[in-house]
């Protein structure tokens, strides 16, 4: 589950707008300690935007590598904020160790929104591949108590979040099996037995506890997922269940396929798609 190449991408527009002294960052801000970690997070913010909407990156990497640095800032020339959240890996601790720190980090961010300077009244949050399907899980389990955890200074604030970018991540651990090529059943197998504890045949209860498709009620946030339609890291029928699980609850989700992509593409680093999830943002947030 790697996204080696959507990642350059927004490396390289990150250094043109760096270049040009337009973003304040702050970096390795400490949000919550779990097992004796310091658990980090790093906050970029266009200076010309005042108290910009914030979105908060979940990274990909099967669930046990991957790290804050480098996030996508394609979406800061829009006028939004981004937090690049470290959390414990999968090796390190599994499921669900890695929503704790997730939900912990969005606690912090909206506590100290004043201390930083955005907005943290509606939360964004965005992940790819495997952080794809972190945010997704991290979106439908607002206000779940069986997945808050404890951690950080900021217990009694709020961790729920407003709106979902998901960028290709799995939503269903009973299907995504069936469902996998060979290539993507030799990376997710090991990858999932490591995420959950134990090999996913023996984890039936714990797959549907990490699965965002049973988590999604009709008070989730509005939902925007981007797959591309050769993919064969991660299903496209991933996305596609999300989204009509959505739809049978009249949520509001928009689902972008991008033709002939591949799970780590320049594609999707473009302006146009960073515009039409602009454009899904500002009906939310304005």
């Amino acid at each position: 589950m790697k996204t080696t190449v959507f990642f350059t991408l927004f490396v390289c527009c990150f250094l043109q707008i760096n270049a040009q002294n337009d973003i304040k960052i702050s970096k390795d801000i400490v949000y919550a300690e779990a097992d004796g970690k310091k658990l980090k997070l790093d906050i970029y913010q266009p200076k010309v935007q005042k108290e910009p909407y914030l979105i908060v990156w979940v990274h990909g990497g099967a669930w046990h590598s991957g790290s804050k640095e480098n996030p996508p800032l394609g979406l800061l020339p829009f006028g939004y904020a981004l937090a690049s959240v470290d959390f414990r890996a999968s090796t390190e601790k599994p499921f669900p160790a890695n929503i704790h720190d997730i939900k912990a980090a969005i606690r912090f961010l909206r506590a100290n929104a004043n201390k930083y300077g955005y907005n943290a009244d509606k939360i964004i949050i965005w992940g790819s591949s495997s952080g794809g399907h972190l945010a997704a899980l991290v979106a439908t389990t607002n206000n779940n108590m069986a997945l808050e955890g404890n951690l950080g200074d900021f217990t009694h604030t709020s961790s729920s979040v407003q709106v979902c970018i998901d960028f290709f991540g799995p939503t269903n651990f009973l299907t995504i099996l069936n469902q996998s090529t060979p290539h993507g059943l030799n990376v997710r197998l090991p990858a999932l037995a490591i995420l959950l504890g134990k090999p996913l045949e023996q984890a039936n209860e714990l797959a549907k506890l990490a699965s965002p498709v049973y988590q999604v009620d009709a008070a989730d946030p509005p939902l925007f997922i981007v797959h591309g339609e050769q993919d064969i890291q991660v299903p496209i029928n991933q996305s596609i269940e999300l989204m009509s699980v959505y739809k049978s609850n009249n949520l509001k989700v928009q689902i972008e396929f991008i033709p002939n992509a591949g799970h780590s593409d320049p594609a999707y680093a473009k302006t146009e798609l960073m515009e039409k999830i602009n454009d899904f943002l500002k009906k939310i947030l304005f």
